[in-house]
């Protein structure tokens, strides 16, 4: 109804088509996403969507991911290449591009980076299960002292950007060593160790799963609870000792040796897909007014008013505001009714009156008339709410 993604299954089950509001929506949040992460300290990073299958027999997904992965890619001359089922192999290549010291570290580099997995017919589910799609990807490379610092970081990272969406309960999972793993003893009890120390650091309850962590480190998993009170998978903090190793990664320390970082798996959303499925159900597909893909609807109560109707948009978008004029002509209340129940934030009403004293009239979704403001008014409010992530307030 909302007009925001469609799924084609005859030509491609589990890819998502973005439509013009859904991908509006989708720029809001990558353009939050990316902001946050420069006033981190992080740096943005670009890469390819595909890769010879040599790079993935060195990761040791041809290995442990296979079932997952698409079919390689056959060219002339026995040339494979592979669609990428992960971002971190990459991110590798781009550090061990160059010599690397320990001054550089802790290293934080993040990606929005689409990835494909062949996921069963049986477990694709909209948005939520997908075969294509877009992590919010960071990797730390640090030394095994700094773990505990940056994961307290990260944990500050996580907490608040989830809140921006409105997601204020949530449990936190310490995974710990299982049967199988990679790694020496003692790297895992001091990645283990700061890992619960920062958790204790920013006094988050959390349990301890013991044995669920992953073959190559312990982790941090955060169950966000939406507006229903399901609890959903997003955030996770992994701790790698073994893809270092694998690709033959160092640094140069202040012996002048060379030594192995830690590589520190980091997604905040997991998948952005996934993570806007979620926020649909979660506001009933009535975004808040900084995420919603049209904040203002303004209706002029006749067609001879849509000239004042145009000059309130023209202010609007200059400030930078997305809004749009209904020009049909439709009675006001069904005009009304229609922008109801595309969910619109804020609805500007126009007629004689209005265009006299140069105001708007104000209504708010679900909460009916609101007031009247002058149009500096309303753009200075609606600019300010946007600003502080807040309702419209008269």
């Amino acid at each position: 109804k909302l007009d925001l993604f469609s799924l084609h299954p005859d030509f491609g089950a589990g890819l998502v088509y973005w439509h013009p509001k859904g991908a509006m929506v989708r720029k809001v949040i990558e353009d939050f996403w990316r902001d946050l992460h420069l006033e981190h300290g992080y740096q943005l990073l670009y890469t390819p969507h595909i890769a010879s299958l040599g790079l993935w027999k060195t990761s040791g997904h041809t290995d442990f991911y296979r079932q997952n992965m698409y079919p390689p890619i056959e060219f002339e001359h026995g040339a494979e290449y592979q669609l990428k089922p992960m971002n971190c192999p990459f991110h590798i290549l781009i550090y061990k591009n160059r010599l690397r010291s320990y001054r550089e570290l802790p290293l934080r580099w993040a990606e929005l980076g689409t990835v494909y997995r062949f996921e069963k017919d049986g477990v694709l589910h909209g948005l939520l299960r997908v075969r294509g799609f877009t992590q919010d990807d960071a990797h730390i490379f640090c030394r095994i002292g700094q773990i505990e610092e940056e994961v307290a970081s990260i944990l500050d990272f996580v907490t608040f950007y989830l809140s921006a969406f409105g997601f204020s309960e949530y449990e936190l999972y310490l995974s710990t060593r299982p049967e199988k793993y990679v790694g020496s003893l003692e790297h895992w009890e001091k990645a283990t160790a700061a890992l619960e120390g920062a958790l204790k650091r920013k006094n988050l309850p959390y349990r301890v799963d013991p044995g669920e962590g992953v073959f190559y480190g312990p982790k941090i998993d955060l169950k966000i609870r939406d507006s229903l009170k399901r609890t959903w998978q997003c955030s996770t903090i992994q701790v790698d000792f073994n893809i270092p190793e694998r690709f033959g990664m160092s640094f140069v320390n202040e012996k002048n040796e060379f030594e192995q970082p830690i590589m520190i798996h980091r997604a905040v959303m997991g998948s952005l897909e996934r993570f806007f499925g979620i926020l649909v159900e979660h506001y009933g597909g009535a975004f808040p007014l900084w995420l919603a893909p049209v904040q203002a609807k303004i209706l002029p109560i006749a067609d001879r008013f849509a000239p004042y109707a145009n000059k309130v948009l023209a202010r609007l978008s200059a400030a930078k505001l997305r809004a749009e004029v209904d020009m049909t002509t439709e009675s006001l209340n069904r005009k009304i009714k229609n922008a109801e129940s595309e969910k619109i934030p804020v609805i500007a009403v126009v007629g004689a009156k209005e265009e006299d004293s140069e105001t708007v009239a104000v209504r708010r979704h679900g909460k009916g008339m609101a007031g009247t403001l002058s149009v500096e008014e309303f753009c200075a409010k609606l600019v300010s709410a946007v600003a502080r992530r807040a309702d419209f307030e008269m």
